[in-house]
């Protein structure tokens, strides 16, 4: 098993291993507590990411092996193995969004962010990059079930609906100035 490269091997520093314990203190005997610490790590840090010392560090508190804590990071869409940016935007992916021009959103924003395709993306509807200097974080999802208001677009937890190009670039730029300020 290769952990991705953006992450670091080692113990965590002494700060972030005290949080550590203290979630698996909190969370020791309860059902599912490996998702609850899991998500509270990557919470806790700045980027919303789990690094492999993270990781490496709750399997041996947990007793847990390895293998099966990345297994549950990388099955759930809401763990991050690498760096997020400071702004996450999600663009829906779903057949009617599609219909209604998602895709053409998804690389219009790409452009305006100056994202360029990722070698091996190849097209695919599942995806997350991230821009160079870690503002803004582009994910694809599959359904936000919100079909009526297609295309939908998520913007830093807030659902926006019926938007076409032009409105989706006012919309990062407000989310541009908010850095700005």
């Amino acid at each position: 098993m290769t952990l991705p490269t953006a992450v670091t091997p080692g113990k965590p520093d002494p700060e972030k291993c005290a949080f550590i314990d203290g979630v698996i203190a909190r969370s020791t005997g309860r059902p599912g507590s490996l998702l609850g610490i899991l998500e509270a790590v990557q919470e806790n840090n700045p980027r919303k990411y789990l690094c492999s010392s993270e990781l490496r560090y709750i399997a041996a508190k947990t007793n847990t092996p390895l293998s099966q804590i990345f297994s549950v990071t990388t099955f759930y869409a809401l763990f991050n193995l690498e760096p997020q940016g400071d702004h996450t935007i999600y663009i829906c992916r779903g057949t009617a969004c599609h219909a209604r021009g998602s895709r053409n959103l998804l690389e219009s924003l790409r452009l305006d962010l100056g994202i360029k395709e990722a070698p091996d993306e190849g097209g695919a509807d599942k995806l997350t990059l991230t821009t160079p200097d870690g503002k803004f974080t582009i994910r694809t999802v599959a359904c936000f079930g919100q079909c009526a208001l297609a295309p939908v677009v998520e913007l830093d937890h807030r659902i926006c609906g019926h938007l076409n190009e032009r409105a989706l670039a006012r919309e990062v730029d407000a989310l541009r100035q908010e850095n700005h300020q």
